[in-house]
């Protein structure tokens, strides 16, 4: 049974999925500055998986996890696990609020091959929407004014796989569960990570041990609590509050790395963030999407 429509409950809920998301980025950092992106990648995997255990066993256990795509949600993460590893790489190379910012084009890209490969209509906001997003990138990365950072092209790479994602997803959610699609992530994500995370493998130190398992969790968490913020209320409510991650992020890196953000980048940013208000205003979007990115 869906729960009552409650904003509050909502607001509180997509707090704790930005809390999430912000520590993830925060612990992402921190870990990568000692392993290599593949072997992050695999721990978050693995450990997530146990996190997740206890949902599984709840939704009726491994027999419950069957699926009838397999081929669908092996393609699907396999393109996942490739924009998961180029965030993480990205993350190492630009400031976050660059990254952020690039990165909330994954709804452009995802209306333009929704219109590719699941017939949607391409509508006046929509296009509006999109030239909005890839014009805030051009600001952003501002090609042939000096050279192009290699970050920002690799973020932009992570958020077409994401958009791919999430259109991969919205087909899975006609048959399967959120908790299903998380599941075969986890799986999936670890079998196809693990020849190159043992090839780079290092024995983590102790003190990196925290942010490891904090990486695995709020991976998890992020997205469970905007699952649980979207159950609350429409996505024209709950999305919008996510936007508050871009000048979060800005502030963290100003804080913890001394970042700081030009008036091209805020530009930029704001026009993608105004891109994605469009793409809200003609949408909903069902709590399983939260399960692409």
């Amino acid at each position: 049974m869906a729960p009552t429509p409650s904003i509050p409950k909502a607001a509180f809920w997509m707090a704790l999925s930005i809390a999430s998301f912000l520590g993830m980025t925060v612990a992402g950092r921190a870990t990568t500055a000692e392993l290599n992106v593949f072997q992050v990648l695999e721990l978050r995997s693995v450990i997530g998986f146990f996190i997740l255990l206890p949902l599984v066993m709840m939704s009726g256990g491994f027999q419950a996890m069957r699926t009838q795509r397999p081929v669908a949600h092996i393609a699907r993460n396999v393109i996942h696990y490739t924009g998961q590893a180029a965030w993480l790489y990205a993350l190492t190379l630009i400031p976050l609020a660059v990254l952020i910012s690039i990165e909330f084009t994954t709804p452009i890209w995802t209306a333009i091959l929704a219109v590719i490969f699941l017939g949607e209509r391409l509508n006046r906001p929509k296009l509006a929407a999109i030239a909005l997003g890839l014009i805030g990138v051009v600001i952003i990365v501002r090609p042939g004014v000096g050279s192009v950072d290699p970050g920002h092209l690799v973020v932009l790479g992570a958020a077409a796989c994401f958009g791919i994602s999430v259109v991969t997803v919205k087909s899975l959610t006609r048959t399967d569960s959120v908790v299903r699609i998380i599941c075969w992530m986890l799986i999936v994500q670890s079998v196809v990570g693990l020849i190159p995370a043992l090839y780079t493998w290092r024995n983590p130190p102790l003190e990196l041990w925290p942010w490891i398992v904090l990486i695995a969790f709020t991976g998890m968490s992020s997205h469970f609590c905007m699952a649980r913020a979207l159950g609350y209320a429409d996505a024209t409510i709950v999305s919008p509050m996510d936007f508050l991650r871009v000048p979060l992020s800005a502030l963290i890196g100003w804080l913890l790395y001394s970042e700081q953000i030009d008036a091209f980048t805020a530009g930029g940013a704001l026009l993608i963030l105004m891109g994605n208000l469009l793409n809200l205003q003609r949408r909903q979007i069902k709590p399983a999407e939260v399960a692409a990115s």
